[in-house]
């Protein structure tokens, strides 16, 4: 559908891409990673047209259409409603409408048959388009990323940027191109949207590419992944779990691969140098040093991942209650946000605050920190030392403050040294530390400002949404800093991998009631999975169970169960043996994708991948029909029974 050869591409004397491939097949759905810097957001430029590569070519089929989320769609302003933008997507369609209405004016004076028959096939055209869907697809779409009804005919200029790039991932999911590109699509949403967008690219029926710093989001709608390092572009059959374990043991053969080499060139350069003298040698020698300038150098392996290695230190304990809230209630004029609630923050909880925008969590925060006017009574336990992290705290860093000038005006009475490890287990290493406020990305001031909260010697955190501008290292590197926290701490986030890592009990507003869940988030997912099957499951009442009578052994239909559940065993045992040949050759096309080598060989790598993805699928429809013979056979055991 689409192929990137040989692609190079400079920014000044600096190269993004040296000679990268890639190559994208219809339904792909492959998540784009990498460090920041790597040139992931610039490679989707490069294959939309908004930059032209240095060299090599991307070329496209003909029927193939683009759609590209990205962050200059922020900009973005119409006096439209938010509605009418997301039909934008049926241009065709909405111009059949606009020729229906004339012709029907038409009609007003003119009833010639011509005309009657013009209006017969635009309306047959029209509905062969779904013309009388789109706008329940469009109300469909802008609902499922968290607009509410009420919101629809609401202008789009009234809505903050974040709202506004809602709109216009609904208008692209709409249009349904060929290849969609998405850069960073989870910054704006909440999670029950992103989890709703998770769901809609599973079953999306073109190609997508993503770009994100959601290890979960990726995790549930990649099938394969892309890593941008060293120039290039390396293909891991797999989502992010799968990529994280195969790039260990690919990192591992490397620097095998590479200390080997090392070692042999070590061996050849004494040679060269023992020798070089000798006249009987000098064929030998000059061998050796063309053999060394022919070599192919492996690099060795540079280990991003970065350890927490730093003991966060307060100077008292809190008491054992942290905050207490006592019948609380806060609204805004009409539109209520707690009522009449009672929470607690005990010490040692680490809370995520988690659900829908629009139900307070930000509010929720303040009315902790106790910045918040409200109802009822909050209370502040003994020795209680707070610190608040939220995005609007990047604005309020000294833009002429170097980075260790500013971690220095903390109040932690750290020494430079003590800074510098710290600064270094957040990435600014060496003469990083002495960049200028105003020169760091938002990421990079994201990081300068947590490691301020963190050392601040607080003991107890409010963190709000702590992750956004983070790239994976970095976020991992939270995960590990708030795992060693001692303290207590609260976190609005809609990061499942990060919450996973550091929460153990889970707070959500329902019925504007605070709502507590004791336990992590993968043991809130079980708990409210079942809940909301119980809740949909229709309540009926259970019919009387009629007494079973013993069947007689001659009754034609036990004769023919019998005969039945013999052939379905006989089946099962066949899937059996096909499923066991099926894994061992998924194992074994597993350990030819694990080999770097392969992956020199761009056609049979290619042919590869395309063999482990269709013994992949004829697995995993062979484990379904395992399951249904299943089901049969225990149907045919309880009535023979």
């Amino acid at each position: 559908m689409l192929s990137i050869s040989n692609l190079s591409y400079f920014i000044g004397g600096r190269a993004l891409y040296e000679n990268a491939n890639l190559h994208i097949k219809p339904k792909d759905k492959i998540g784009l990673v990498g460090q920041n810097g790597t040139g992931k957001s610039t490679l989707l430029k490069i294959i939309s047209g908004d930059y032209q590569p240095s060299s090599g070519e991307v070329q496209k089929a003909k029927d193939c259409t683009i759609g590209f989320l990205n962050q200059d769609l922020l900009s973005y302003q119409s006096d439209d409603s938010i509605l009418n933008v997301a039909l934008e997507a049926f241009k065709e369609t909405l111009a059949l409408q606009d020729q229906i209405d004339e012709v029907l004016r038409q009609m007003e004076t003119d009833h010639s048959e011509e005309i009657i028959n013009r209006l017969a096939r635009l309306q047959d055209q029209f509905e062969a388009n779904e013309g009388y869907t789109i706008k329940a697809k469009a109300e469909e779409v802008l609902e499922g990323i968290g607009f509410k009804t009420q919101d629809l005919q609401k202008p789009l200029k009234t809505f903050s940027g974040g709202w506004r790039m809602r709109v216009m991932l609904a208008k692209l999911l709409l249009e349904k191109p060929s290849l969609l590109m998405l850069d960073e699509p989870t910054n704006h949403l909440d999670l029950p949207s992103i989890q709703w967008v998770e769901n809609y690219l599973k079953t999306y029926e073109g190609a997508v590419i993503v770009v994100s710093h959601d290890q979960t989001f990726l995790d549930n709608c990649i099938s394969t992944t892309v890593e941008v390092a060293n120039h290039t572009l390396t293909v891991y059959a797999g989502n992010y779990s799968f990529y994280k374990h195969e790039r260990k043991e690919r990192m591992e053969i490397q620097q095998n691969a590479y200390e080997n080499q090392q070692q042999m060139i070590k061996q050849t350069e004494r040679f060269i140098e023992r020798f070089r003298a000798k006249a009987s040698k000098s064929n030998q020698v000059q061998s050796r040093i063309k053999a060394l300038d022919r070599m192919d150098r492996v690099h060795e392996v540079v280990d991003d991942q970065v350890s927490v290695n730093f003991k966060f230190t307060f100077s008292q304990k809190s008491g054992r209650d942290v905050v207490v809230l006592d019948h609380v209630g806060k609204s805004y004029g009409d539109l209520k946000i707690l009522e009449n609630t009672t929470a607690r923050i005990e010490r040692g909880d680490k809370i995520a605050l988690i659900g829908a925008n629009g139900k307070g969590k930000s509010t929720l925060l303040r009315i902790i920190d106790g910045s918040e006017k409200i109802s009822g009574k909050r209370s502040e336990g003994h020795n209680v030392i707070k610190s608040f992290f939220a995005q609007h705290q990047l604005e309020a860093l000294t833009l002429d403050n170097e980075i260790i000038q500013e971690m220095g005006q903390s109040g932690s009475g750290k020494t430079e040294t003590e800074l510098r490890n710290v600064l270094g287990c957040f990435l600014f290493t060496n003469d990083d530390v002495f960049k200028k406020i105003k020169v760091l990305s938002g990421g990079e001031k994201s990081r300068v400002a947590l490691a301020k909260t963190l050392i601040s010697e607080a003991n107890f955190l409010l963190l709000d949404e702590p992750t956004n501008h983070l790239d994976f290292q970095s976020v991992n590197i939270l995960i590990q800093a708030l795992q060693q926290y001692e303290g207590t701490f609260i976190t609005v986030s809609h990061d499942r991998h990060f919450i996973k890592g550091v929460a153990n009990k889970i707070w959500y507003i329902e019925d504007h009631q605070i709502k507590e869940y004791p336990g992590t988030y993968a043991e809130y997912e079980i708990w409210r999975a079942n809940q909301v099957q119980q809740e949909t499951k229709v309540e009926e009442k259970p019919a009387k169970k009629e007494e079973k009578k013993p069947r007689s052994p001659h009754d034609p239909e036990v004769q023919q169960a019998k005969k039945d559940l013999k052939k379905l065993e006989y089946q099962l045992e066949q899937i059996e043996k096909e499923v066991e040949k099926l894994e061992s050759k998924q194992g074994e096309l597993e350990s030819e994708l694990a080999d770097p080598d392969l992956y020199s060989d761009e056609k049979k790598s290619s042919q590869i991948q395309d063999q482990y993805q269709k013994v992949k699928t004829e697995l995993d429809q062979k484990n379904s029909d395992w399951e249904a013979l299943v089901d049969q056979i225990s149907e045919l055991q309880e009535l023979l029974n």
